[in-house]
C-alpha cells in the first residue's frame, strides 16, 4: 500500500513538474520566436529582450493559472505606468549626456526608494515593485552607457514594450494548448481536501474507539500523514485563491461558488484538528473508556458527516458544514448521555474529543452585518490615519536597499560599463519587501546564476552550427529547475536565477562570444550580491536569531494576555481578537527560526534551533486549544445568563478558581520571559518586597515546580467545582446539560494543556539560555 501510495505521489511530483516546465519553457518561446525572428520593426521596438525573458519568469511560478498571468499583466503594466512617465521626464529634464557613474547610481537609488517605500492605502504589489526596479535600473544605466545617442522619450518607451512583451506572453501561454483557471484547480483542491477530511475523520472515530492500543496508535500515525497532507492542500488553495480572484466572466459564477465552498470547509478543519489534539496533547491518553452506546453513535455521526462534506449542497445549512437538520437531533442523541463531569484529567481528552465532534455539525455564531455607514466611517477613519501611518512607517529598511541598489549600479559600472546594468538588475529582481536570510539567499543565487551561465554556455557550444534551434535545449533545462525551485538546498531564489542565467545566454544573439558575456554575467551578479550584503551588514544590522528572540518576547507577552482574558463572566474581552494576534506572531516567528537555522554563526553563539521549534510547536498548540476554550466559553456565558447561574454562588465560586488558575498560568509566563531575558524587570513592576518579607506564590512558583501531582490537584479542585455546578442546574434539558458538561471540560482539558504547554516552553527557554 505505502508503495502504491509512493508511486502515486512521484507520478503527481513529475506531472506537476512537467506542466510548470512546459509553460515556462512555452512563455520563454514566445519571447524568443518575437525578439530573434519577429520583423526588423518590431524588433527594433523590443530593445530589451533580456528583462522580457525576466519579466516572463517573474510572473510564471510554480502552480502558475490564468488568473495568475492576468494579475501579473496587470502588475506590469502599473508598475510601468509609475516608472516610465518619471524616467522620460528626468531623461528630458538632465539630458542623457550628462550622466555619470556617480549620477547614475543617484538617480536609481532615489527612485528606488520611492518605489519601496511602504506608501499607506499603496496597492503595489512585490511583483509590482520588482518589475519597477528592473525597469529603473535598465533606464537610466543603459541611458548612461548609449550617453547622447539616447533619445529621452523612445527609450523609455522601448524598455516599456520589452515588458508588455513579457507579460503578453504569460497571458497566452496560460491559455495554450488549454486554459489553465484558478477556479478549476481550486476545485480540485477541495475535492482532495474533502476526500482528505473524510478519511482523518473516519480513522480519528476509529482510534477513539480502537479496543487494542497498538492499532490505535498505528491510527494515530495514519491521521499525522493525512494531517501533512492536508497542510500542503491548504498552502496550495491559498495559492490559487490569488488567482481566482482575478478570473472574471465566464468564471465569475465558478469562482464565487469555489471560494464558498472552501470558507465552509474551514470551520470543520479546525474542528478536526481538534479532534487530533486530543489524541496528541496528553501523554496519559487513556483508550478503551467509551461504551458502545457511544461508539456505535460516533460511527453514525461519522457518516452523517463524511456525506454533508462529499455532498454539500444537500448538508450545507446556514453558512456551516452540517448534518442534514431533520437528522440532526437524531445522530447526536447518543451525546445526551454525558451528563457528568469526568472526575481525573486522564478522561479530559475525550471529553474534548466529543466536545469538537459536537462542533462539527453546530452552526456557528452570526456575526451582525455592517452596515454602509461603519464601512463609511471606518474608511473616513482610514484617510484620517493617512498622515499618522506615514509618520510611523520604518524608513531603514527602504534607505538600506537603495543604498545597495545605488552602489551595485555604481560598483558594476565602475566594473564594465556595458555589462554594468547586470549588478543592479540581480539586485533590483530579487527584492523583498520583509526581512530574508541574506547570507543563505545571495548563496543559492549565486550559485544558481552560475549554473544556468554555465548550462547556457555549454548549451551554445553543442548548439553553434543550429542556431535557429538551440533554444529547445532549454526545455530539459526548464524541467530542472521546476524540481529545483521545491528543493529546500536552492528553493524559488536559486531556481530562478538558474532559469534566467541560462535563458539570457541561449536567447540571444549578435553580443559576442558566449563564454566572455557569461563572465562578465557572473561578475557583476557577484558584485550585486556583495552590495546587498554590505549594506546589511553595515546598516541597522540584525540577525535572524536576535529577531526571533524579540518574537518569542512578544508571542510570550501575547499569549499572557489571551490567557488572562479567559472568563466565565459575560464581558467583552477582545479573545479572538488577541488569538488572531498571537497567531500572527506565532507564524513571524516561525519565518525568523527558519531564517536563523540557515545564518551563518561567524563569531557569534550558534542558533538553538531545536529548543526554538519546540517552542514554537507549544505555541501553536497553545493557540488552537485556547480558540476552542474560547468556543466553550461563549456557549458558557450565553447559557448562564439564560437560566440566571451567575446570581448562584457555584458558578461565581467556579470562576474565582478559573481566575486563580490563570493567573498562575500568566504568572509563569511572565517568569519565563524574565528568564529568558526578552524583558527588562524594573523596580517598580515588582509588588513583593523581599525584605519586607513578602512574597506571592505566583511569583515564585513555577509551573515546572509543580510535578503531575501538582497539576492534577488543580485540574481536580476545578473539575470538582464543574461538577457542582452541573449538579445544581435546575430543570434544564438533557441536551442543554450535556452541552454544559461538555464545554466545562473542553475548558478543563485547555486550561489542562495550557499548564503542559507553559512547562514545555519553560523548559526550552532554560535549555536555551544554558
Amino acid at each position: 500500500m505505502k508503495k502504491v501510495l509512493a508511486v502515486k505521489r512521484m507520478r503527481g511530483l513529475w506531472r506537476e513538474g512537467l506542466s510548470s516546465a512546459f509553460r515556462t519553457a512555452l512563455a520563454c518561446t514566445v519571447v524568443g520566436c518575437v525578439s530573434l525572428y519577429a520583423p526588423p520593426s518590431i524588433t527594433t521596438l523590443i530593445s530589451f529582450p533580456a528583462f522580457s525573458y525576466v519579466t516572463a519568469i517573474l510572473i510564471i511560478t510554480n502552480h502558475a493559472t490564468f488568473g495568475h498571468a492576468l494579475r501579473g499583466c496587470c502588475l506590469a503594466l502599473y508598475a510601468t505606468l509609475h516608472t516610465i512617465g518619471p524616467a522620460i521626464f528626468t531623461l528630458w529634464l538632465l539630458g542623457p549626456g550628462r550622466l555619470s557613474k556617480v549620477g547614475t547610481a543617484v538617480a536609481v537609488a532615489l527612485a528606488a526608494f520611492v518605489v519601496v517605500l511602504p506608501w499607506p492605502h499603496s496597492a503595489a504589489h512585490l511583483l509590482a515593485k520588482r518589475l519597477a526596479l528592473g525597469q529603473i535600473v535598465l533606464v537610466y544605466v543603459v541611458a548612461y552607457d548609449n550617453g547622447v545617442h539616447t533619445d529621452p522619450l523612445m527609450h523609455p518607451l522601448r524598455l516599456a514594450a520589452s515588458t508588455a512583451l513579457g507579460a503578453l506572453a504569460c497571458l497566452v501561454t496560460l491559455l495554450l494548448p488549454y486554459p489553465r483557471f484558478a477556479c478549476s484547480q481550486m476545485n480540485e483542491m477541495y475535492k482532495l481536501l474533502t476526500k482528505n477530511m473524510s478519511k482523518r475523520l473516519r480513522i480519528l472515530i476509529k482510534v477513539i474507539s480502537e479496543e487494542e492500543k497498538a492499532n490505535a496508535i498505528g491510527f494515530i500515525s495514519q491521521a499525522k500523514s493525512l494531517a501533512t497532507k492536508r497542510t500542503n492542500l491548504l498552502s496550495l488553495i491559498t495559492l490559487y485563491k490569488e488567482g481566482v480572484q482575478w478570473e472574471i466572466v465566464p468564471c465569475k459564477i465558478l469562482r464565487s461558488h469555489c471560494l464558498s465552498k472552501i470558507q465552509r470547509l474551514g470551520e470543520v478543519d479546525k474542528n478536526l484538528r481538534g479532534m487530533e489534539l486530543a489524541l496528541t496533547c496528553t501523554n496519559s491518553f487513556t483508550i478503551n473508556i467509551l461504551n458502545q452506546n457511544l461508539k456505535h453513535g460516533l460511527n453514525n455521526l461519522e457518516e452523517h458527516i463524511s456525506v454533508a462534506i462529499k455532498q454539500p449542497k444537500q448538508g450545507l445549512r446556514g453558512g456551516s458544514l452540517t448534518v442534514p437538520e431533520s437528522n440532526a437531533k437524531d445522530v447526536t442523541l447518543f451525546l445526551q448521555s454525558l451528563q457528568t463531569i469526568p472526575t481525573t484529567h486522564q478522561q479530559l481528552p475525550i471529553f474534548f474529543f466529543l466536545f469538537c465532534t459536537q462542533l462539527l455539525h453546530k452552526k456557528p455564531l452570526k456575526q451582525a452585518p455592517t452596515s454602509a455607514q461603519d464601512n463609511n466611517t471606518n474608511e473616513n477613519s482610514h484617510w484620517a490615519n493617512w498622515v499618522a501611518t506615514l509618520r510611523n512607517t520604518n524608513f531603514i529598511p527602504p534607505i538600506k536597499f537603495s543604498l545597495s541598489l545605488g552602489l551595485a549600479v555604481f560598483l558594476g559600472l565602475v566594473y564594465s560599463k556595458e555589462n554594468g546594468y547586470w549588478a543592479g538588475l540581480s539586485v533590483a529582481v530579487s527584492y523583498v519587501s520583509g526581512r530574508e536570510a541574506t547570507f543563505r539567499a545571495a548563496n543559492v543565487k549565486a550559485q544558481g546564476t552560475v549554473l544556468g551561465t554555465v548550462y547556457g554556455v555549454l548549451g551554445c557550444f553543442v548548439f553553434q552550427r543550429f542556431f535557429h534551434i538551440r533554444f529547445l535545449s532549454l526545455l530539459p533545462w526548464f524541467i530542472f529547475t521546476s524540481f529545483l525551485q521545491r528543493s529546500q538546498m536552492y528553493g524559488p531564489a536559486g531556481a530562478i536565477s538558474a532559469v534566467i542565467g541560462a535563458v539570457l545566454i541561449l536567447g540571444r544573439k549578435n553580443y559576442g562570444p558566449p563564454s566572455e558575456f557569461a563572465i562578465a554575467r557572473i561578475v557583476e551578479t557577484f558584485i550585486g550580491l556583495s552590495s546587498s550584503i554590505f549594506m546589511d551588514l553595515i546598516l541597522e544590522p540584525k540577525r535572524a536569531s536576535t529577531c526571533a528572540k524579540m518574537e518569542l518576547s512578544q508571542c510570550l507577552a501575547t499569549l499572557g494576555e489571551s490567557i488572562g482574558s479567559l472568563s466565565l463572566l459575560y464581558s467583552e474581552t477582545n479573545l479572538e481578537e488577541k488569538l488572531t494576534t498571537l497567531k500572527m506572531q506565532v507564524s513571524e516567528l516561525k519565518k525568523f527560526v527558519v531564517e536563523a537555522e540557515v545564518e551563518p554563526n561567524f563569531w557569534f553563539v550558534p542558533f538553538n534551533s531545536v529548543c526554538y521549534n519546540k517552542v514554537l510547536g507549544s505555541l501553536s498548540r497553545m493557540v488552537e486549544l485556547l480558540w476552542f476554550g474560547e468556543r466553550a466559553l461563549k456557549f458558557l456565558q450565553q447559557e448562564f445568563q439564560r437560566c440566571g447561574a451567575y446570581e448562584k454562588e457555584d458558578v461565581n465560586t467556579l470562576n474565582a478558581k478559573l481566575e486563580h488558575v490563570k493567573e498562575f498560568i500568566c504568572s509563569s509566563i511572565k517568569n519565563i520571559e524574565e528568564i529568558c531575558g526578552t524583558k527588562r524587570v524594573e523596580k517598580n513592576e515588582n509588588p513583593y518586597d523581599v525584605e519586607a518579607g513578602k512574597s506571592s506564590e505566583c511569583n515564585t512558583c513555577m509551573v515546572s515546580g509543580l510535578g503531575e501531582d501538582g497539576i492534577e490537584e488543580i485540574i481536580g479542585w476545578f473539575l470538582q467545582l464543574c461538577r457542582s455546578v452541573v449538579d445544581k442546574l435546575d430543570g434544564d434539558e438533557s441536551e442543554v446539560k450535556n452541552q454544559v458538561v461538555l464545554s466545562l471540560s473542553a475548558l478543563g482539558f485547555c486550561l489542562f494543556s495550557c499548564i503542559r504547554g507553559t512547562i514545555e516552553i519553560e523548559e526550552a527557554i532554560i535549555e536555551i539560555v544554558q
